[in-house]
């Protein structure tokens, strides 16, 4: 992953703000440790930073990258898979790197805008046609990469009196009936003029380069594109899925195994060394899986090797560790396994907090432990990951889906936790990586795979026990191939237990415990005064808050994080689900009680997928009363 910096629209000419562009794009230098570039134009009014991390053409494809006659100018986070048939089909370039990301300033060139809907990879990108001053700024659909908006304090107190100036005028023009009211209304209109024209425009990998110098800033959202043209954002990724009518596909295993394959396939697009964060569940050993066995023969085997390297982190003991190990050794991995202490991830809470930008519990939890891993991955000269986010929110797979009272209300929250989850596993997953300069790759989050998975009638999703379905039914059953199976059957089979869990139960009740240490009962009593917005209900939360206040302390930033109640990672129009749901809002996946295999003893037929288990050495635990297999 790298990191951008964009300020459009600033006509300071000083030496003073080229530094300070300088100054803050070193703020997100740990995304990308290779390289610095800056591209100024004074008479554009044009500051675009790019830190970078090399993963195709190490050796020339710095950033900022150009057109031939250097009219349009592009800075990119992330990687563009389909870049060489997109070559194929324009007309002849010039390029002058190998570098994926060099074909958006091209496409650019011969299509304009609607270059965002033509490319298939992960990114966000600022492009300038410096031709008419105009510029681009997009993320991908599904928010794989970070980005954010401001606006700069530049001219904020010539906005607000052009802002009260222009309102008083309207009002009063109304009140005297000097002009139709319709005239009159445009008041609206010329507000939104005012913003374009009062200050700065800034885009940012991380808020963290915003945070000083803007009066405000926002997440920019995924899927979508903000065009200076047009004066604002507009969405360009509208699927079938995202009103959230209800699908009726037939399941076919063979058409979803194959494009999950494609999805794997195209992602080991890479000139550095690389491998893949297993587990030992589901999501992350099919991705291995897959990955070890199309490895043979594909130009990154030539570079670096036919075996896959894999990695896993966990407590001493924990059931992540023990399983991944399992699934490295069936599909011949070199695999690594990093320990951890539950002191050693106390003592990263505020370096986690600072990097991914957020207080929400469920985020910090799982991130602690990843971003751990990253750095020992890091060590290791790894530059990429293959990673297996996004399988829960396309299937079902969270351990509270078992409750869903019909396959509508199912498939409307698979949808909604989707469009969120650029605010959590997607943020967690690339901040926790990027902190250390290892990029993630999120093949289940492939656009046409989503589309295909969301495409598909979502009763085939749902879990029915009688029938031997447990949550990710229709995944599990397109890869049980008994002639050529990919994973050993319990592995295949193996129930859902959420990262932060799987790493050992330990580790929550150890961030608890030290979150009650740190923050007293009247601090908690008293927390609606203290934190209005998004007020935390424990005292991990109430901890987390302060430590991101004390990095993030703008209102802009404590606004970017979502709120509302949660249970086991649910939306919260899910909690009605369950009544007693509302009196155990825990975001862990022990809050869903009474949904493991344990809990149907007796109903689910002899030959059901979860008694496939029955010899799976997993390990359980009693927690809240309620045992649970330990999987993730």
């Amino acid at each position: 992953m790298c990191g951008i910096l964009a300020i459009l629209g600033c006509y300071d000419k000083t030496v003073t703000k080229r530094s300070r562009c300088l100054e803050l794009s070193r703020r997100l230098r740990h995304r990308g440790p290779d390289w610095s570039g800056l591209f100024v134009d004074e008479a554009a009014g044009v500051y675009l930073a790019h830190e970078r991390l090399a993963i195709i053409d190490p050796a020339s494809g710095d950033q900022p990258l150009f057109n031939e006659t250097k009219e349009i100018v592009v800075a990119v986070n992330g990687e563009i898979y389909n870049h060489e048939a997109l070559k194929a089909g324009m007309k002849a370039h010039q390029y002058n790197t190998q570098s994926d990301c060099e074909v958006i300033a091209h496409l650019y060139e011969e299509i304009g805008e609607e270059v965002v809907v033509k490319l298939d990879g992960m990114f966000s990108f600022v492009l300038v046609d410096l031709r008419d001053k105009s510029f681009i700024a997009a993320r991908d659909p599904l928010g794989i990469t970070p980005l954010y908006l401001g606006w700069g304090s530049d001219g904020t107190f010539q906005l607000t009196l052009f802002v009260k100036f222009v309102t008083i005028v309207c009002r009063l023009a109304a009140f005297l009936q000097l002009f139709p009211a319709r005239i009159c209304s445009c008041h609206v209109f010329i507000f939104n003029i005012g913003i374009d024209l009062a200050g700065s425009v800034w885009f940012a990998s991380e808020m963290k380069a915003l945070k000083d110098d803007c009066e405000r800033f926002v997440t920019f959202p995924p899927g979508h594109i903000y065009s200076s043209k047009e004066g604002g954002l507009r969405r360009y990724y509208n699927p079938p899925w995202f009103n959230e009518s209800i699908p009726a596909e037939p399941y076919d295993p063979l058409i979803l195994r194959h494009a999950f394959e494609k999805s794997v396939i195209k992602r080991l697009m890479t000139d550095v060394p690389f491998g893949v964060l297993l587990s030992g569940g589901l999501d992350s050993s099919l991705v291995a899986a897959v990955a070890q066995r199309h490895l043979a023969g594909s130009k990154a085997a030539k570079q670096w090797g036919n075996k896959l390297h894999s990695f896993c982190v966990g407590l001493e003991g924990s059931p992540d560790l023990k399983a991944a190990r399992e699934v490295a050794d069936y599909i011949g991995t070199v695999h690594k396994e990093f320990h951890f202490t539950v002191q050693e991830g106390l003592d990263a809470i505020s370096d986690v907090i600072y990097h991914i930008e957020t207080y929400d519990v469920t985020t910090i939890r799982a991130s602690t432990p990843m971003f751990l891993m990253s750095r020992k991955i890091k060590a290791l000269g790894v530059k990429m990951v293959l990673s297996g986010e996004g399988s829960d929110e396309i299937f079902g797979g969270y351990l509270y889906f078992h409750k869903a009272p019909s396959k509508e209300e199912f498939h409307k929250e698979t949808c909604r936790k989707l469009k969120a989850l650029h605010l959590y596993d997607n943020l967690r997953a690339n901040k926790s990586t990027s902190a250390w300069g290892l990029e993630a790759r999120v093949p289940f989050l492939d656009k046409d795979f989503v589309n295909l998975a969301m495409s598909i009638d979502p009763a085939v999703k749902m879990v029915n026990v009688k029938e031997g379905r447990i949550e990710k039914w229709i995944m599990r059953k397109a890869f049980d191939d008994e002639e050529n199976p990919y994973l050993p059957k319990h592995i295949l089979y193996r129930q859902k237990e959420q990262f932060s869990d799987g790493v050992g139960y330990s580790w929550i009740d150890g961030l608890k415990d030290h979150a009650a240490s740190q923050v007293t009962d009247k601090m908690l009593a008293n927390a609606k005064h203290v934190y209005p917005y998004n007020t935390p209900n424990t005292k991990e939360g109430y901890y987390y808050r302060m430590v991101f206040e004390r990095c993030f302390p703008q209102e802009s930033a404590r606004l970017t994080v979502p709120g509302g109640p949660s249970v086991a990672c649910s939306t919260a129009a899910a909690i009605a689900w369950d009544k007693a749901w509302a009196n155990n809002l825990d975001p862990s996946g022990r809050a869903a009680t009474g949904v493991h295999d344990s809990a149907y003893e007796g109903d689910a037929p002899a030959d059901s997928a979860a008694n496939h288990k029955s010899d799976a050495g997993l390990i359980n635990l009693k927690v809240d009363s309620a045992v649970l297999e330990v999987g993730a």
